[in-house]
Parts: structure tokens; sequence; C-alpha cells
């Protein structure tokens, strides 16, 4: 066999794997999105009656965006958590990545280390405790929203590994220069530095909205039952939890693919910006 025969059957066997591959990952989507097309009433029969409903409908995406359903105000309440902690959190990461790229100062490497160390404990150890301190200042349930806002923002300056490597690898005699010209810090950080990071702020901005997006163990904390202060993933989850299973199953999965389709739009619009930032965080620690 050939070498050009050799590389032709070997493209083939890639290109049938990735394929296969691609159909396992989008089957659970399929599934999802013809599920939410169901008649509210019809009944469940055998496997292939279950994933093709008999009856396609959009009862549930109406019920949704109707006055006896509250899913607009869920999704309203994720949608100002998301978008608030990714405007905040990538202002913060951004400003602390620059600082510890840019400036020597004493402590700086033990910093570093104990923030990273920090950060391989996970997040939930701390619930009890944010919890009461979130409720001595009102932020719980009437006051979730603003409440777990102030947390997704406060220790946001631990994930400046991947900016901070990016930052690296921008020329400092760019500062320098411009420091000689009697440029401030701030000024080169905003004028110059921010300018040439279109990729890493697009992939921080991407990261910090979906975080909140997709939370739901501390957004049922912080909310406690308080069904006006829910995000979507907290209010689909109580739906499942109803005795109307099989009602509310169809509204669920319609609720998800509405959940689905920010998210992708910002990947299929910024996923070039999105891999730019993560390769070029990646060259320099």
């Amino acid at each position: 066999m050939g070498i050009k025969a050799k590389r032709t059957l070997g493209n083939t066997i890639t290109y049938i794997v990735l394929i296969i591959i691609s159909i396992i990952w989008l089957f659970p989507f399929v599934c999802l999105f013809l599920q939410s097309l169901r008649s509210y009433n019809e009944g469940g029969g055998g496997m292939v009656e279950y994933l093709l409903p008999k009856q396609f409908s959009l009862d549930s995406y109406t019920f949704l965006l109707s006055q006896d359903s509250q899913f607009v105000r869920w999704y309203l309440n994720t949608l100002v958590i998301a978008a608030f902690v990714a405007v905040f959190q990538t202002i913060v990461v951004l400003c602390v990545s620059y600082a510890l790229s840019r400036m020597r100062f004493k402590g700086r490497t033990f910093l570093m280390r104990f923030w990273l160390i920090l950060g391989m404990f996970p997040g939930f150890l701390t619930m009890i405790c944010l919890y009461f301190l979130l409720k001595q200042f009102g932020l719980t349930q009437q006051g979730a929203i603003p409440g777990l806002i102030l947390i997704s923002v406060a220790s946001s300056g631990m994930g400046y590994y991947v900016t901070k490597g990016y930052f690296d690898t921008i020329p400092k005699a760019l500062d320098e220069a411009a420091r000689i010209d009697g440029a401030s810090r701030a000024r080169v950080f905003l004028t110059m530095i921010i300018p040439m990071s279109k990729p890493i702020i697009i992939y921080a901005a991407l990261v910090a909205f979906m975080a909140p997006w997709c939370d739901y163990i501390f957004a049922s904390y912080v909310a406690f039952g308080y069904s006006d202060s829910y995000n979507v993933a907290v209010a689909m989850q109580r739906w499942v939890w109803t005795n109307d299973y099989q009602g509310y199953f169809t509204r669920f999965c319609a609720g998800g693919m509405l959940v689905a389709v920010p998210i992708t739009i910002l990947f299929i619009c910024l996923q070039r910006y999105y891999v730019e930032g993560v390769t070029g965080g990646a060259v320099k620690g």
C-alpha cells in the first residue's frame, strides 16, 4: 500500500470516528429539542414513540412566555446576574493580571502561590459561611440577585492565570517606551495593553458569563425558596420536582433550549477570539 493510500485510509477512519463522536454528542440535544415539541397531554409509549413525539406542539414554549409562568422573570434574573458578573469580573481579572504581570513587589510570588493553592479547594466549602455573611447584609432571598453578583465578583481575582499568561507574551519594551514618554501605568494599561488583548478579554468575559448562567448549587442556596429570585436552573429543577412530571418535563426541555440559545450564539460569534485567548494565555505563565 502506497503512502497516498495509507493517508487516505487514515483520514477516512478519522472522519468516521469523528462523525460517530459527533452523533453521540448531539443525540441528547436532539432528544431535548424533540421533547420540547411534544404536546403537553401526550402520554409516553415505546422507545421510538418517546423519542419522536406523535404530535408536535409549541405549547411548552407558549407556556414559558405566558403570564402563567415566571420563566421570563427567572430568565431575566439569570441574564442580569450573568451580564453584571461578566463585566465586573472581567475588569477585576484584567487589573489583577496586569499588576502581577508587569509589577514587581514584595510578596508577589507568595500571593500567586497562595491563590493557586486556595483555588484548589472547591468553592462550595464556603457556602455556609457565605450564606450567613450575605444574610447579615440582607443579600439572601429578596436580595439574592445582588448577593450572587457580589460573591461571583469578589473572588474573581484568583482567576488570573490565563490572563496573566497572555499579558506576559506582550513585550515589556512597549510599556517601558510609554513610561519614558511620561505615560502613567493606568494609561499604558488602558491605551496600549487593552487594545492588544481583545482575545483574552473575550475569553475572560465568556468564562465569567457562563459561571452564573449555569449556576445551580449556590443560586438555590442563596434564594432559599424565594421564587422571585430564582435563576432558570433553580426554577426548572423545581419544575421537575412537581407531581406533574409528565407535563412539566416538556416545559423543562423547552426551557433548556431557551437557556442554551445565548451561550450558543456567543460561542459561534466569538469562537475565534476564544481560542486565541486560551492558546495565547497558555504560552507563558
